[in-house]
């Protein structure tokens, strides 16, 4: 037997091992599928998505509080791992708002943003969140990942939008204030300040965005945030904005990111683990939520543990070269699939192409006025919040509940911590809602012909005295048991004469050791009241249980039924001939051959009925 189970026990790290190595093995599956046509295909999209982030990749580093070039190096780096080893075929990673507003709410009470400090803590951060995913995808929790709530990622979003759109207000305005804080804070400041705007500065801006919006509308295909900098930049020239006192941005250092390892204390590391949390579960939500919903609409497998792996690779190699904190881009992963996209080579390709437009348009970056990329901010913040999700949501309460919890905590507390009390809600929900099962109490029913079972109470139908047939639909754990017991004590006190009960666990596939020790009690009390029990169950899992936990022993091999036909069967036989000779009911076709039964009418005869 030792020996037997060390076989086992070597097969089962053997399975394991080979996992693990499938997850960062090279060698992709899509690989098979790439082809000199799809090659092409793949070019000009990354050609498309190359022009779009550029600009993106700029804003969203500001917002991250760093230097542009970050968001340019994570537009690159991350993109290309996460497309590589990733799991979907079109989705484009890189830096994202979401990302990029917590990053900025983590780090700024630590350093001042984009000082040497800052940057040092933001690759270090980055890298801790790649370790944290990277687990996670070992581990296989990407299923774990899909029972947190959307309404978290909406609520969170919208809340992040609008601390954004407030970090922006005083540079579309040509307001300087004090950084940091939270959205009523900003706002505040900036209010404090308002006979100092700056008309300059508010024109560039408007025209900036209404540039954005103009093309947008026209058509998703043009390059609207590169047409949005080229339109502020013109009006920076022609409103002469130096003389007017608007800030430029300074030339970028390099087009390629160095490899720099950050050197955190321990103390730092502590510090950041709350905030490594938070955007290590918002960038995974974000990446599976996006990496499914277009391998549904393509019909693609996806693995969302290998996209997980994905995700942690890119930000671990990426906090090594000057990249922050990223993941999967809707707007980005949307064009990529518009564009024609065929497999992950375009997320590489675009990777390159970015390198080469930075080449030739990294010179410009000094004309491109500090209220231009305000304008363009403010745009990508108003997009963030989904106002037809929203609506969408409001018609459950529940996930409402999650919505306005995870979005006041963004505004009114921390954003780090708002994904925090969203994630801890929606198990709260899910946990709430295990803990109810419902059981239902059945009786025969003609449907088209063929008796069916169908709930005794909301249906009205007559059950019979003695057997009670009962359907649990839901989970039964410790968490469970308490509901349990009050619907059955309520079952019983209502048909206290029905002592053979038939508990129907089709849909149930296992139980923990509080349940079975609950089925064990229910069976026991069943007996001495001079009834039996019967199970119908038919997943291995759940069999496998009730034997490891004692149950099936208690039962009785002979109690146990695949089939509910069987079940009925088997109670109607062992009914007491005395209680079915005074029966009137008959509910069941056995019930025909039990005591008491009408004869049969003779041929030709009609039969009396009840």
């Amino acid at each position: 037997m030792s020996i037997f189970r060390n076989g086992q026990n070597t097969l089962k790290l053997k399975d394991f091992a080979k996992r693990q190595a499938y997850l960062f093995s090279p060698v992709r599956p899509w690989m098979k599928n790439v082809t000199r046509g799809s090659i092409q295909a793949d070019l000009m999209a990354a050609l498309t998505n190359a022009a779009i982030v550029m600009p993106q990749g700029v804003a969203f580093a500001i917002i991250a509080g760093l230097p542009p070039e970050y968001g340019l190096y994570t537009a690159m780096i991350t993109a290309a791992i996460a497309g590589f080893w990733g799991s979907s075929m079109i989705m484009v990673s890189g830096p994202t708002t979401a990302i990029s507003a917590v990053l900025f709410a983590t780090l700024a009470p630590f350093a001042e943003p984009e000082s040497h400090a800052y940057v040092m803590l933001a690759l270090t951060l980055t890298i801790m969140i790649g370790v944290l995913q990277i687990a996670a995808g070992m581990a296989r929790l990407g299923g774990l990942i899909s029972f947190i709530s959307h309404s978290v990622i909406v609520g969170f979003t919208a809340a992040a939008a609008l601390l954004i759109a407030a970090s922006q207000l005083g540079p579309a305005l040509g307001i300087t204030t004090e950084r940091g804080g939270g959205v009523v804070e900003r706002v505040l400041r900036v209010l404090e300040h308002i006979g100092d705007i700056n008309l300059t500065a508010l024109i560039i801006a408007a025209a900036t965005l209404a540039s954005i919006v103009i093309s947008q509308r026209i058509s998703r295909r043009i390059p609207a945030y590169l047409v949005a900098l080229a339109v502020g930049a013109l009006s920076g020239q022609l409103l002469n904005a130096k003389d007017a006192g608007i800030a430029f941005f300074s030339a970028l250092p390099s087009v390629w990111p160095a490899v720099s390892i950050p050197t955190p204390t321990l103390s730092q590391i502590s510090e950041l683990i709350p905030g490594a949390f938070a955007i290590a579960v918002v960038g995974l939500l974000e990446a599976i939520s996006i990496g499914r919903t277009f391998a549904t609409r393509r019909e693609e497998t996806y693995d969302s543990n290998q996209e997980i792996v994905g995700q942690g690779l890119s930000n671990v190699v990426g906090g090594f070269f000057s990249c922050y904190a990223g993941s999967g881009s809707f707007t980005r992963s949307g064009l990529n699939a518009e564009s024609g996209a065929r497999s992950p080579l375009s997320a590489i390709f675009a990777a390159g192409w970015l390198f080469i437009l930075l080449l030739l348009l990294a010179p410009f970056v000094i004309y491109i006025p500090v209220p231009a990329m305000a304008g363009i901010i403010l745009f990508v913040a108003w997009r963030l919040i989904n106002f037809a999700e929203i609506r969408h949501i409001r018609h459950s309460g529940r996930e409402t509940t999650i919505l306005i919890a995870t979005f006041l905590a963004g505004i009114f507390i921390e954003l780090e911590y708002a994904i925090v009390v969203g994630v801890m809600l929606s198990l709260v929900f899910y946990l709430y809602t295990s803990s109810r099962p419902f059981v239902g109490v059945g009786a025969p029913m003609m449907v088209d012909g063929v008796s069916r079972l169908r709930n005794a109470y909301r249906s009205g139908l007559p059950q019979c005295p003695k057997i009670s047939i009962r359907r649990l639909q839901g989970q039964i754990f410790f968490g469970s048991i308490e509901e349990l017991e009050r619907n059955f004590d309520l079952i019983s006190k209502r048909e206290p004469e029905q002592t053979l009960i038939i508990l129907i666990l089709q849909g149930v596939d296992t139980v923990d050791l509080a349940g079975a020790d609950f089925l064990t009690q229910q069976i026991r009390r069943a007996r001495r009241r001079g009834g039996d029990f019967y199970i119908v169950g038919i997943y291995p899992g759940l069999i496998a249980a009730l034997s490891r936990f004692g149950t099936l022993e208690e039962l009785g091999e002979f109690n146990l039924f695949h089939s509910k036909r069987d079940a009925i069967a088997h109670a109607v036989s062992k009914t007491p001939e005395s209680a079915c000779a005074v029966c009137t009911r008959r509910i069941f076709e056995e019930c025909a051959r039990r005591p008491g039964a009408p004869a049969p009418a003779p041929e030709g005869e009609p039969q009396e009925k009840d």
